[in-house]
């Protein structure tokens, strides 16, 4: 809602001239740190997963497995939608602590988890945190990111996530080998360990201020442009040259009706919001059923031990981490349409190809695992794409919320159901049927692919006000 005040600016301008400066690396650091935490947070669920089966544990089935990750899931979502609507509300810097603080608390009760229920139950609450972190996060990187890196950092920061699975995949070889740490007491380490790092990401959040753009539109003008003053006196200048074109204008307001809110979505941004929707739903089919149960994969098809599965889900986070520093500075360079639609074209007709390769017997525990090196490669950029497209396409006052919408009917279509779709087939040992799934993800990436094609925005270098008009400057 408006209070009435006009507010002519130049600190879009100026943020997005900026030279790159350590107040940038600082940001970069402890936005990525965050990505690690989820990174490490998944992978030990993951590689915990397949331990869990043992009667000395808690003795789930391959399908409960596959259930704690889509109870996971629901809670991201309903995170990601609480949160999100908080965010644009309240501001990014206040969601960073508070989102994390939930998913602290959450995962050091799921080390005490002592039944199926209690074990689902503080799952979803941490992955309420986690979702939270999604609309946060990327909102803030693109409001404090220059334009012309935005892609890039986005995309970087984003594919951290893998550092996190990396380190997580090591320490599982250590945590749940029942040489060192019995297997009742190292399923239940893992959680704490991600609760004491959680620790560190909340030290790391001091370092990034609040969005000078949401400060702006919410009518702290002087606050914003003192924030920006910072950044510049890093760059070694007192006020940086203020560009030919036109200030931006906006009508402070204090919060944005829901009313609002369903316009710019439904109606006024509909096409995108259509790009927004397909490109999250495919990419979290993809990931949330290869990922979260290719420990069980490993286990049943190819007879690796569960303490085992982290030396596998070294290399496959590896190629995650890798595909976005490798491919990123092309989503500013060639640009966003062409790359998304790369990506996602060429994730799905790899993963068809691995299938097929997996259903006729081709592939042991090491090649499946190179295959998905290879096709994570690209997938990860695929995915964090997903990402950077719903935070720049929408408007500054909407732009966490949109991001939270389209993660949540993205992960609710698409990703929800895909990890106990496919840790149900896994249970049933039927190379066949898990070929035909793999199908599924192939195919549905395709279609990301071409509805890029078809919808895609030229984001790249573009400022975020030239992208999607603020509201409050329409009226």
């Amino acid at each position: 809602m408006t209070d009435g005040r006009w507010i002519e600016s130049h600190v879009p301008a100026r943020l997005d001239r900026l030279p790159w400066t350590r107040l940038h690396w600082l940001i970069v650091v402890a936005l990525g740190a965050t990505w690690v935490l989820d990174g490490l947070e998944v992978t030990l669920a993951g590689a915990v997963g397949a331990m869990l089966t043992h009667k000395s544990t808690l003795g789930f089935t391959p399908a409960q497995v596959g259930a704690s990750a889509t109870f996971y899931l629901v809670g991201a979502v309903a995170g990601a939608i609480g949160f999100g609507y908080a965010t644009d509300r309240l501001g990014r810097k206040k969601l960073f602590f508070a989102t994390v603080a939930v998913y602290l608390v959450a995962t050091a009760a799921t080390a005490f988890s002592w039944n199926f229920a209690s074990y689902v139950f503080f799952r979803a609450i941490t992955g309420a945190g986690i979702g939270g972190e999604y609309a946060a996060i990327n909102s803030a990187i693109d409001e404090l990111i220059p334009a012309r890196v935005r892609g890039r950092v986005d995309l970087i920061i984003n594919g951290s996530y893998w550092i996190g699975a990396a380190l997580g995949a090591g320490a599982t070889l250590w945590l749940l080998d029942p040489r060192l740490v019995p297997i009742s007491l190292g399923w239940r380490s893992a959680f704490g360990i991600g609760a004491v790092l959680g620790l560190i990401v909340i030290f790391f959040r001091q370092w990034v201020p609040e969005s000078p753009r949401w400060l702006m539109i919410h009518g702290r003008n002087a606050a914003a442009e003192a924030i920006v003053a910072r950044f510049e006196e890093a760059a070694g200048t007192s006020r940086l040259t203020i560009p030919n074109e036109p200030s931006t204008r906006i009508r402070s307001r204090t919060h944005t009706p829901w009313s609002e809110i369903w316009n710019a979505i439904v109606h006024q941004h509909r096409r995108r919001s259509l790009l927004g929707f397909v490109l999250m739903l495919t990419q979290a089919f993809f990931y949330n059923a290869i990922f979260f149960t290719y420990p069980l994969v490993l286990m049943r098809f190819y007879g690796v031990p569960p303490e085992n599965a982290g030396l596998y889900l070294l290399p496959f986070a590896l190629g995650n981490v890798l595909g976005p520093i490798v491919l990123g500075h092309l989503f500013d360079t060639i640009g966003r349409k062409p790359m998304i639609t790369a990506t996602y074209l060429i994730s799905g007709i790899l993963l068809a190809l691995t299938g097929w390769l997996f259903q006729a017997g081709l592939l042991d525990a090491r090649t499946q695992t190179l295959a998905w090196m290879v096709i994570f490669f690209v997938a990860s950029a695929a995915a964090s794409s997903a990402y950077l497209t719903v935070s720049e396409i929408f408007p500054l006052e909407i732009r966490a919320f949109a991001i939270a919408v389209f993660y949540a009917v993205g992960t609710l279509a698409g990703g929800v159901g895909a990890p106990w779709l496919f840790g149900w087939i896994i249970g049933t040992g039927s190379r066949n049927a898990l070929f035909t799934g793999y199908l599924a993800g192939g195919f549905l990436m395709i279609i990301g692919g071409l509805t890029e094609a078809w919808l895609g925005v030229r984001a790249e270098r573009q400022s975020l006000e030239s992208i999607a008009a603020p509201l409050s400057s329409q009226g």
